[in-house]
């Protein structure tokens, strides 16, 4: 943490502060996150939390909210690097999961009790976040992200980046893109990034994608099919299955209920398994 540029003069904590002496990847991303993104996040850092990593993240919403729940899951346990002063907490919708991680990971921050959010603080933080971890995973950004400052922060101290590609059509893969273009490692599962870090897991395996379900109708595995991985409006499932307005929106429902798709504005529908 002293060996990166501009270190803080003095850390304020509140939590286990004995998870700054343990092994950190640090999980960032889009505040606006999409319900996969999300999925992603939270599913990478308990995995890599179970092999004993330590999650660092910004506590903000969308992949930060994520990716703190994600690494609670695990021994690793999280961090989260804050743009306030101990004591305040923002945004207020992430009151919770801080007081969950005071409690059961650590609060961190350099600005003294009593400070409020104030913008320019934020962009600071991320030389603390990226000098903690030994790599930073980006899993959603667009392009100008915030995200992508704790990316390059990471590379000039001498750490491990690594994107989750998405989309062609999403605005929010294309930061994840250009990582990727400008020599970040790509990653399709927690597992691709224990590898590159020669970490051995202390515990349970990585986690590899989920298999299909194998109680499928026809008719839904067909749903399944039309819906790909990008967002797809009703009409468009409509050709692609050739159900019925009346079975297409039955299989939708049950699917959305049992939490395998989400329904976005729009009249959209993604599939996050």
């Amino acid at each position: 943490m002293l060996a990166t540029a501009d270190p803080p003069t003095v850390l304020f904590a509140k939590g286990r502060a004995e998870l700054l002496d343990r092994t950190g990847i640090a999980i960032v991303g889009a505040r606006s996150a999409t319900a996969q993104g999300a999925s992603n996040a939270r599913a990478f850092a308990a995995t890599l939390a179970r092999s004993g990593l330590t999650i660092v993240s910004g506590l903000a919403l969308g992949i930060d909210a994520a990716a703190h729940e994600g690494g609670l899951e695990g021994e690793g346990g999280t961090i989260a690097v804050i743009g306030t002063g101990p004591d305040r907490i923002y945004p207020s919708r992430n009151q919770a999961l801080a007081r969950r991680i005071a409690r059961e990971g650590l609060i961190l921050s350099e600005f003294p009790l009593g400070t409020p959010a104030r913008r320019h603080h934020f962009p600071r933080r991320n030389r603390i976040l990226s000098g903690l971890a030994r790599g930073v995973l980006v899993v959603e950004a667009a392009v100008g992200s915030g995200s992508l400052i704790t990316a390059r922060l990471a590379a000039e101290q001498g750490r491990e980046v690594f994107a989750i590609p998405g989309s062609i059509h999403s605005p929010l893969s294309r930061g994840c893109h250009r990582l990727i273009r400008e020599g970040a490692k790509l990653v399709e599962s927690a597992g691709d990034v224990l590898e590159e870090l020669q970490w051995t897991a202390r515990t349970t395996p990585p986690m590899t994608a989920p298999p299909p379900e194998s109680g499928d109708t026809d008719e839904a595995g067909g749903v399944l099919a039309g819906l790909g991985y990008d967002p797809v409006d009703t009409d468009t499932l409509l050709q692609r299955s050739g159900l019925t307005a009346d079975a297409l929106s039955a299989i939708l429902l049950t699917m959305e209920l049992d939490g395998r798709i989400t329904r976005l504005p729009g009249g959209r529908f993604q599939r996050i398994q």
